[in-house]
Order: C-alpha cells, then structure tokens, then sequence
C-alpha cells in the first residue's frame, strides 16, 4: 500500500508544467526519473483531479490520426482454428422449446432464436385461458414455482397480491390459496368501507 506523499514546491511546479499531452503514467514516470522518487499513476492522477489539472487526453482519435486495425475484420489475436465456421452453432445452444431453472427458482421455455426466454407458467396459461391482463399476475396455487400444471396457476390482481401477502394467505395447497384470495378480497371490500 503506497503511503501518503507531500509534494515539494518544485513537484507541483514540474507536474504543472508537463501535465498537458502526457498519459499519467508517463508523467509518474518523469515525475519518479526528475525526483528520484517512487509514485504511481493513481497518485498522479489524484494529484491532477485535487489541482484541477486535465492534461488534454480524452482517448479519442484526432481527425486525421491513422487507426491501426482500419480494414480489418474482427481482432485476429488467436487462430483461426478457435473461431466459429458459418453455420456452425456453439456447444451451449438450446433448441427452442429447452427448459431451464432461472436464478428466482421459475421454470423458463426457450420460445425463439437465437436467446428468447419466457416464463413457463405464463406460456401455459396463455395457451389455456388467454393472456394476462394487465395489473394482474399469475400465482402458484401450492407456492411451488416448479408446478407449472394449470389447475395450480391462479390468476390475481396486484391488488389482491398485496393482500395476500400482508395476511400470509397464500398456502402450500391451492385449494386453500383459492380460499385465501376470497378472505383477501373480503379484507380489501372492509378497507374501503372503512374509507369512505
């Protein structure tokens, strides 16, 4: 760990003086060869943004300014025998139609090429009952995300989510989930009449 330095008088007028056009660690450098001493390009660079100090560099080409990979295709650092053929398709493909498990624990299909994921349960409802209006959300009848079969997909308001949730109504039985979305929307017609 590098320890704090006190610039000299001199150092910050040398810094000063050399800091347009020169890369931090450039400057580290003529900074370390003129005062014998052993700074990094952080503590160059921290010096220069305490000062206000830009040195003009903003990693941009110049008009002008020849690039050195114009023309070519791709970056040609490996061989040729690493790189895909045409048509050729990677190890980790997936048909459409693959499953997999998401990091949340829901089951996801592959609906399209070449990487369209949709949830499971959403699919099969759709493919049932139509699609998910809006505000509305498709709950597990049982709490098992794995469980994609329709008799257990129960379609719900945000609203009445909220509910269910607050008063821990949503059970590892669908049939008594079901009855819990009735005792939540009971809760939700009592809040409104205490309302107004």
């Amino acid at each position: 760990m590098k320890t704090f330095h006190k610039y000299t008088k001199e150092e910050i007028e040398f810094i000063t003086k050399n800091v347009i056009g020169v890369g931090n660690n450039e400057l580290a450098e003529l900074v370390n060869k003129k005062f014998n001493l052993n700074l990094t390009s952080v503590q160059v660079t921290t010096f220069k943004k305490n000062r206000g100090l830009k040195s003009g560099l903003d990693g941009r080409f110049k008009k002008g300014e020849k690039v050195w990979n114009k023309g070519m295709k791709g970056l040609q650092i490996g061989g040729k025998e690493t790189q895909f053929k045409k048509g050729q398709t990677p190890i980790n493909y997936r048909e459409v139609g693959s499953e997999r498990i998401n990091v949340d624990g829901y089951t996801e299909i592959k609906v399209a090429d070449p990487n369209r994921w949709r949830a499971k349960h959403v699919v099969v409802w759709e493919n049932e009952k139509g699609s998910v209006p809006n505000g509305h959300v498709i709950l597990f009848g049982d709490r098992n995300r794995l469980n994609v079969d329709i008799d257990n997909l129960i379609l719900v308001s945000r609203k009445q989510l909220v509910t269910l949730n607050k008063h821990n109504l949503i059970k590892h039985d669908a049939d008594l989930t079901k009855s819990g979305i009735l005792v939540a929307d009971i809760f939700s017609r009592l809040s409104q009449l205490k309302k107004g």
